[in-house]
């Protein structure tokens, strides 16, 4: 069976990026989300393997998304997405819980190995 991702990013260009590098890797993309809030509860109904979540977004951003998400479900696997120079951010993020972070513009190879390395 695949392994179920939730795709959280403000930028639709973005999720459709990852999407199709997930789907062309044999994994199952079963949500997408435009912000933290939307992310919480999409969270919660879909109950996916792994989120890629990023960090800045409208609402509520990535790292607050990351920890209510933790609060749900603290084996929760998310990995951050952040643009250059979020290291605060991304600091906090893995210190809150997150598995890994990719970096944009992302590359098909490491997006790969954070989501291997996150669910197998």
């Amino acid at each position: 069976m695949s392994k179920k991702i939730m795709i959280v990013d403000d930028a639709a260009f973005m999720r459709m990026m990852i999407k199709d590098i997930l789907v062309k890797n044999g994994y199952e993309v079963v949500g997408e989300a435009a912000n933290g809030v939307e992310a919480v509860e999409k969270y919660k109904e879909l109950k996916p393997d792994l989120v890629t979540m990023d960090i800045t977004m409208p609402e509520m951003d990535g790292v607050t998304a990351l920890k209510e998400i933790k609060k749900i479900d603290p084996n929760a696997k998310v990995i951050m997405c952040s643009a250059m120079g979020q290291q605060a951010m991304v600091i906090d993020a893995i210190q809150s819980g997150a598995k890994d972070f990719i970096v944009k513009p992302f590359q098909n190879d490491r997006v790969i190995e954070a989501v291997r390395k996150a669910v197998g």
